[in-house]
């Protein structure tokens, strides 16, 4: 029986940064080398190894078995996306087969099986599936969501090999079809599916390689980002086939798990390129211990990069500290920025240089919107420390906007607009919501709130209403929804908000507006607040901190007077004093959902 050995990080192939017209024109060329993908066990073991070669023949003769079904070009196939090489070979032969993929969550977080079922189950209809896959030990939860929808190719990976082939004609994409349908991470009661072309992926994948990542000969990337977010997905999936490069996988959940592999995969396999949120740097720093260090040779680490939250500076700078004995530099950190809207990035801070902190005023940016700099000797308990993003992508344009649409000059906070060939089309089958956020000359507005300082991005805010826990983004909304259901709250009596900016720890609070407040005992209210609790952990698999108020209480004149301005129940996080601060009660390793 011959040894499984991993791909080589030398390639026998030139160079090619990206430059193609389509995800199956990439992987065409990136099979004619030897270099692949690679996929490691939670006890840091090979257990797959896939040539581009390899993978290019599955997927071809998987694609032809698919045609065989009588899909129409362009129909959608819902793929649950487990870290696995079948996720891959299903992805790539949808490309080959003209459909469009659809990756799902794979992931089965503290909300349980039936919350796990019914967020599917959502999505499935959302995309308008025709097909869908996953791998044995998801799919009984994909055999429920699918219950009762009437799709026609419902199966595990076997399934779909033990088909015939078709002797159907393989058609490349044309630039202007649909690559894949991603679907941002927030709402699962309104999910929105990101429509995304050939030309599109194409364009951003090229600017990350060449300009955002500078990839040479001699890169190896690794990765526990998940495959159905669009930076586990396009920059660690995509970006390494479209440069020919050989890539290390490790599963999520095994990461969770056991977050020293993350390092000791890198420091084995010699990787040059690895990214996280922050708190996944925050996550292995905590994990591991100052004996082990030794271990560990992170010398050929030379973008570590970050972004998908807001960016820690102070995290990161400990992680450096910590693993600085064993060869990793500061320097090797690189803030980025980006959104599925744009397929994945709109910007990169420059290689080689670390992280650069901007030191303003928060008062003078709190009180008129301008970033006023302070001098690191005079910095104070008012001094907000915020991190350069890196100027756009070539081809892209950057505008930072007041509210009446007009443009801010440098130093002046707006919301951040973007326009350039890496914009989505548009949502998926929701034209009100594209409208809202794409403008018929193609700027689109990420709805961030930032500022351009040299020009470089610097983000102060986040996307109007979202609450980011871990990585993981939850639209408050979704929250108030779930406690509405309680037979003791009516509708628009809750809001949901999160406590903590960047360079702060993210907590999640829920403010009640309980009309039976005088009423309940201190028992009751007691019994109310951990049945709200347990709904929101059970759900979303977070916890939060519920906060019972009365009609008269400061609090609850907020919901009512926003009700009325704009009819929604969102509300801006009430002053200090208001409410209790909540206590910082969410883990990084409960839930690595993006």
């Amino acid at each position: 029986m011959n040894e499984l050995k991993m791909t080589p990080t030398e390639n026998s192939i030139a160079l090619r940064q990206g430059d193609f017209q389509s995800l199956a024109e990439a992987l065409d060329y990136a099979a004619e080398g030897t270099t692949g993908i690679n996929f490691y066990s939670g006890k840091g073991a090979l257990e797959a190894s896939v040539s581009y070669t390899q993978l290019r023949q599955g997927a071809r003769s998987l694609a032809s078995k698919l045609l065989g079904l009588g899909l129409k070009r362009g129909e959608r196939m819902a793929l649950v996306a487990d870290t696995d090489a079948d996720f891959v070979r299903f992805f790539f032969a949808c490309q080959y087969a003209g459909l469009v993929p659809v990756p799902l969550p794979a992931a089965v977080h503290l909300g349980g099986r039936q919350a796990v079922i019914e967020n599917l189950r959502k999505l499935l209809v959302s995309c308008g599936a025709k097909a869908a896959m996953s791998s044995s030990s998801f799919y009984p939860f994909l055999v429920d969501a699918v219950d009762g929808l009437n799709l026609d190719h419902v199966g595990e990976p076997a399934f779909f090999d033990a088909l015939p082939e078709a002797d159907l004609p393989l058609q490349h994409p044309r630039p202007d079809e649909v690559a894949y349908l991603q679907y941002t991470s927030g709402s699962t009661r309104f999910p929105r599916g990101v429509v995304i072309t050939q030309k599109s992926v194409m364009a951003n994948l090229e600017g990350i390689i060449r300009n955002g990542l500078g990839v040479r000969p001699g890169d190896r990337c690794t990765s526990w980002l998940p495959f159905y977010h669009d930076m586990g997905l396009v920059g660690f999936l995509l970006a390494p086939m479209a440069s020919q490069l050989s890539i290390d996988y490790l599963s999520t959940r095994d990461f969770a798990m056991r977050p020293r592999l993350w390092p000791a995969l890198i420091s084995r396999n010699r990787a040059t390129i690895s990214y996280s949120p922050t708190f996944g740097y925050a996550l292995c720093a905590r994990r591991i211990r100052p004996n082990e260090i030794e271990r560990y040779d992170l010398s050929s680490w030379r973008i570590a990069g970050t972004g998908a939250e807001p960016i820690r500076a102070d995290i990161l700078d400990r992680f450096a500290r910590l693993l600085e004995p064993a060869g990793f530099h500061s320097r090797a950190f690189v803030a980025s920025y980006g959104m599925a809207e744009c397929s994945l990035a709109v910007s990169f801070a420059p290689l080689g240089k670390g992280l650069v902190i901007d030191r303003i005023s928060a008062e003078t940016l709190a009180e008129n919107g301008t970033a006023v700099p302070v001098e690191e000797s005079r910095c104070s308990r008012e001094t907000k420390e915020l991190v350069f993003c890196g100027a756009p992508l070539p081809g892209h344009e950057i505008e930072i906007r007041d509210e009446q649409g007009r443009v801010l000059p440098e130093r002046r906070c707006g919301v951040l607009h973007v326009r350039g060939p890496s914009v989505m089309s548009g949502y998926l089958g929701d034209h009100e919501s594209t409208r809202e956020v794409l403008s018929s000359d193609g700027w689109l507005n990420t709805g961030d709130l930032a500022y351009l300082a040299d020009g470089q991005v610097i983000i102060t805010g986040r996307k109007k209403d979202m609450i980011i826990i871990n990585g993981r983004n939850i639209w408050p909304q979704d929250i108030e929804f779930i406690a509405e259901q309680m037979p003791e709250i009516r509708s628009r009596d809750a809001a949901a908000f999160s406590t903590g900016g960047v360079g702060e720890d993210e907590a999640v609070v829920l403010v009640v507006q309980c009309r039976q407040f005088r009423q309940f005992d201190e028992m009751e209210r007691d019994r109310l607040v951990e049945a709200l609790r347990g709904r929101v952990r059970e759900e979303f698999g977070i916890d939060c901190m519920v906060e019972l108020v009365p009609p008269a209480h400061p609090a609850a004149n907020i919901i009512r007077q926003d009700i009325k301005n704009h009819g929604t129940g969102r509300f801006s996080p009430p002053q200090p004093g208001s409410v209790p601060s909540p206590p910082a009660v969410c883990r990084p390793d409960r839930e690595l959902a993006a």
